[in-house]
């Protein structure tokens, strides 16, 4: 696996992950789950901080990896045929 593959699948992961806790803290925003992320003590900030630095996560890799691919070159070059 390669250093732009890598850096796309942490940019994919994170960016899951985000939503998840986005998710979860709108559940315990309208009262939905409140009691289930009490008890292992996950605050409704809590929740939204962690999907803000996921999204932060996902953006610095996704950057980085587009950065990475136009300085790196292809490693199968392909030739014009001949006429």
């Amino acid at each position: 696996m390669g250093h732009f593959d890598r850096l796309q699948l942490v940019g994919r992961i994170t960016y899951y992950l985000g939503w998840i806790a986005l998710v979860c803290g709108g559940l315990v925003h309208v009262n939905i789950a409140r009691s289930l992320f009490q008890s292992v003590d996950l605050t409704q900030r809590n929740l939204f901080e962690v999907s803000v630095v996921c999204f932060l996560i996902c953006a610095a890799s996704e950057l980085r990896a587009l950065a990475a691919s136009g300085s790196e070159k292809p490693s199968v070059v392909k030739r014009p045929m001949a006429a």
